[in-house]
């Protein structure tokens, strides 16, 4: 059994204060504004990551990490914080995770305990809510991400339901918020907290991790305990969790309230100068697929087949089938699946064109998932840039 390292894992606070020196840098190609971005690893515990902010950190994973690894690496694993004041160590001794609220028996538990509890483990796919915000036209606020706000793992921990049978849940119990140790920088702004309703945090699924591809998580990517909702965008991931409170009311909290909505429309689809609809949070992911195999802008040899490999994401289900197509979506082929590894991880696509004529060619690729749900052809807009969808293009020249 893998137990947690009995040690402080330090943080450079050098590379929160800004001083990540950028090595070289990569043009994202995104529309409306600037488009270069730093590439960088003087962050703890990371690789080379394209930085689209140094402090609270916010680190994107380039593409052609997912056309290498189905599972993405801890060191290249994607970076997304909310406030900028983060512990530059923990140790493990001390660390507590505290539940209370409409509970019978508030806790304070040690790593051990939780650790001594039956573990759980699965692959599942964390997205920021944001990610590919960059490529929404007209430009939205926010981080400018094109496609690498998003990581694949296996994710090792315990049942949150364990912990709250623990606890011991009082009737009339409506909702579950967590919390976790980073806090903001400016007096007043709200401490970040997000809920999920008492059924979804009971389901059995939701996991309180320790282990991320078998190794302790990254320091930024929660360490020591982190929520993982599978099948929801990671706003409800909440990393270095210390905190659970049980509540008896519906949680009016900002970050629930008015942070992290999409108007309440089908595809979360609104005309950029709309000024008044409904609105709700954003929850679950949606099916995307990716093509990895070729960039924007690549070359490949004319009489040659053109080998083409992706991976695809089912949203809040397992992945059914993906299509291609080469002439822009006029015509689609199904491509060859790869193995299952569980309906909340990335699926690997391939598929082989054979010796496509000689000039420009649109590549799509599209998911279509378990339950029947499929990218559409048109993007959608909303003034937050969340919950992209569409089939996304790659062009490239056959020559």
């Amino acid at each position: 059994m893998h137990a947690l390292p009995r040690r402080t894992v330090l943080l450079g606070a050098a590379a929160l204060a800004g001083t990540a020196r950028a090595q070289r840098t990569i043009d994202l190609g995104l529309p409306g504004g600037p488009s270069e971005r730093p590439l960088g690893s003087a962050f703890p515990q990371k690789g080379e990551m394209i930085i689209q902010r140094v402090r609270p950190p916010l680190l994107e994973t380039p593409m052609e990490v997912f056309d290498r690894h189905l599972f993405t690496p801890n060191d290249r694993f994607f970076v997304r914080w909310h406030w900028g004041d983060l512990p530059t160590a923990i140790e493990p001794a001390a660390f507590r995770l505290k539940v209370h609220g409409a509970v019978a028996r508030p806790l304070s538990l040690t790593l051990d305990r939780l650790l001594a509890l039956p573990r759980i483990d699965y692959a599942a796919v964390n997205q920021c809510a944001g990610n590919s915000r960059g490529l929404f036209e007209p430009r939205v606020p926010g981080a400018q991400w094109r496609h690498g706000a998003m990581g694949n793992a296996r994710w090792t921990g315990v049942r949150l339901r364990d912990v709250l049978d623990l606890a011991g849940v009082r009737p009339g119990a409506l909702a579950v918020r967590f919390a976790g140790l980073d806090q903001p920088l400016v007096d007043g702004a709200p401490d970040y907290r997000k809920s999920l309703a008492l059924d979804h945090a009971r389901d059995g699924e939701v996991m309180l991790a320790f282990l991320q591809n078998g190794e302790p998580l990254p320091l930024l990517n929660g360490y020591p305990l982190r929520l993982v909702v599978p099948g929801w965008f990671s706003t409800y991931w909440v990393k270095m969790l210390s905190d659970i409170e049980v509540l008896d009311r519906q949680d009016d909290d900002y970050w629930m309230t008015k942070a992290y909505r999409i108007p309440d429309t089908p595809g979360a689809n609104v005309a950029p100068e709309a000024k008044a609809y409904p609105t709700k949070p954003v929850t679950r992911m949606v099916p995307r697929a990716w093509i990895t195999s070729h960039a924007d802008g690549a070359r490949a040899p004319a009489g040659r087949p053109l080998a083409l490999r992706g991976i695809a994401l089912g949203g809040d289900r397992g992945v059914a089938r993906v299509e291609l197509s080469t002439d822009g979506g006029r015509s689609w082929t199904a491509a060859v699946l790869g193995p299952d590894e569980g309906r909340y991880s990335f699926r690997r696509f391939e598929h082989v064109v054979l010796a496509p004529a000689a000039g420009p060619i649109v590549l799509l690729a599209r998911c279509t998932n378990q339950a029947g749900e499929s990218q559409p052809l048109e993007p959608n807009w909303n003034p937050s840039g969340y919950l992209r969808r569409v089939a996304e293009s790659v062009r490239i020249t056959i020559a």
